[in-house]
């Protein structure tokens, strides 16, 4: 197959989201002369933050730590809304020219990689097409999450067909729908259902979380304060930098104590729980979760949103399991019935790795789950190709700018030495591997059979660390005994 100089690029991009978009600067600032397209199946920009438009949806990290490091988050407000993001995001792209890269409504299919040419080639399908366009490139970037973007995760209910209310999963939340004085039953305990009650609350005649069991819901600032001194003294730039370390620094010391010290956080977060809910409300029943903190993801709540709407008799929580739908509600093994209008799924994603891209080499597919993580941003086996995945203890944004700036210098590195391949190779067989996302949530434990594998030695481990990856991506050295590096010529694109 010809290559043409239209769809051949230095570095193909896939995702359009803080990942992709995030890549697309590093590489335009640290390697101008690179050439790059992003590749997005949707029509618009903004990955998650474009696609999930439910109610009060908002940042679940603090927003110093989740903008980027190169972009200065100026807004008063630390967990910010949808659309405050997706202005972010936009002002990302236009003020680093990242628009004419971007290709929107091009959904990749397959990516196949040919040692001989030394290329990707990638099949695309553009929207409202039913045939698929090859591009060509000599690096992959994956930026595509980890969440499967076409489906949420429901599962099977007794009786669905016989409610004659309303069923929504937050995934796919009807543009117009009103729940203005209707009886709402949220099911879930997560950080989607705790967003979802206070901010219907208001609109609601009332609003219930129904959960099988609870989980660490933490109260936090709505505004930091200290950020915003910051900006009142110093530069954009310099308060965006200090108000960064000081999140990270506090979120990670949290994260410390919880490993360390489990039942002494455990305690101190219920406690606080307490605090912000009436006396007599039975918080043991419901805000007591059976698992140590941060075996999955802390839930946070800005302002105590969610404890005000409950403490104001706007919203309540019960803590059951279902038996089964009826016409009017949801029967609960209790024997108790809720009586709903409007019934929200709030039960969690499905996991996707790698956007559902089909990858070959030479020919040969590649089985996702056999291959091992490399530095947490290549694959063992697999030429050519990085992919970002944030951090599920700390803000994502953290560990793209990471994986960007090491990809930048990898290539940097590939160029001074005339290298055109780069391959990272298990050098011991029987090295032990673990799940690469180390999480006890029901999401996680579904779909974590899907996904590659992390190592336990060297730079094959996982460790979901900031200041070890700061260490080893952003100061560390580039050649590695595990990566193999050959000098082939690869075809040039046809002019």
């Amino acid at each position: 197959m010809a290559i043409t100089s239209n769809n051949h690029f230095d570095v193909l991009i896939v995702g359009a989201g803080i990942s992709g978009i995030g890549a697309a600067y590093h590489l335009r600032t640290r390697r101008p002369g690179t050439t790059f397209a992003i590749l997005e199946g949707r029509d618009s920009i903004g990955g998650t933050w474009d696609l999930f438009r439910y109610p009060g949806i908002r940042s679940d990290s603090d927003m110093p730590s989740f903008g980027f490091g190169f972009k200065p988050w100026t807004h008063r407000t630390a967990i910010a809304e949808r659309q405050v993001i997706l202005d972010y995001l936009r002002e990302t792209v236009s003020e680093n020219q990242i628009e004419q890269h971007l290709k929107l409504g091009h959904q990749v299919i397959s990516a196949e990689f040919s040692t001989g040419t030394g290329h990707w080639t990638v099949q695309v399908r553009a929207s409202g097409s039913t045939e698929s366009v090859a591009y060509t490139a000599r690096f992959l970037f994956l930026g595509t999450g980890y969440y499967d973007y076409e489906q949420g995760y429901t599962p099977t209910f007794e009786g669905v067909d016989d409610f004659t209310g309303d069923i929504v999963h937050p995934q796919h939340w009807p543009e117009n729908l009103d729940y203005a004085g209707k009886r709402v039953v949220v099911i879930g305990s997560g950080a989607t259902a705790v967003t979802l009650v206070p901010s219907m609350a208001d609109k609601t005649s009332h609003i219930t979380m129904l959960q099988r069991s609870p989980s660490y819901v933490i109260s936090i600032p709505a505004e930091d304060v200290i950020a915003n001194a910051l900006h009142r003294v110093f530069s954009p730039e310099r308060a965006h930098q200090l108000a960064r370390l000081k999140n990270i620094a506090l979120n990670r010391g949290i994260f410390k104590a919880c490993m360390r010290s489990p039942e002494l956080m455990r305690r101190l977060l219920i406690a606080n729980v307490r605090r912000q809910l009436p006396k007599n409300f039975d918080v043991d029943t419901h805000f007591t979760p059976r698992y140590s903190p941060w075996e999955q993801r802390l839930c946070m709540v800005p302002n105590g949103d969610l404890f005000k709407a409950i403490s104001a008799g706007k919203a309540s929580v019960v803590t059951d399991r279902i038996e089964r739908f009826t016409p009017n509600g949801i029967l609960l093994e209790s024997g108790q019935e809720l009586a709903a209008d409007i019934v929200v799924t709030a039960t969690g994603l499905n996991l996707s790795p790698l956007g559902k891209i089909v990858l070959s080499v030479d020919g040969a597919q590649v089985k996702l789950a056999d291959a091992t993580v490399y530095k947490a941003m290549m694959l063992s086996g697999v030429p050519n190709a990085a992919f970002a995945l944030g951090y599920t203890n700390i803000s994502w944004t953290l560990k793209v700018d990471l994986v960007s700036e090491h990809f930048c210098r990898l290539l940097d590195h590939m160029d001074t030495h005339g290298h055109h391949i780069v391959e990272p190779v298990v050098a011991d067989p029987g090295m032990v591997c673990v799940p690469l996302i180390d999480l006890s949530a029901g999401y996680v434990q579904r779909g974590k059979d899907a996904f590659p594998k992390a190592g336990t030695i060297g730079p094959w481990t996982v460790e979901m660390a900031y200041e070890a990856d700061v260490k080893r991506l952003r100061h560390g050295p580039v050649a590695d005994a595990e990566l193999r590096f050959s000098s082939r010529q690869p075809v040039s694109p046809t002019r």
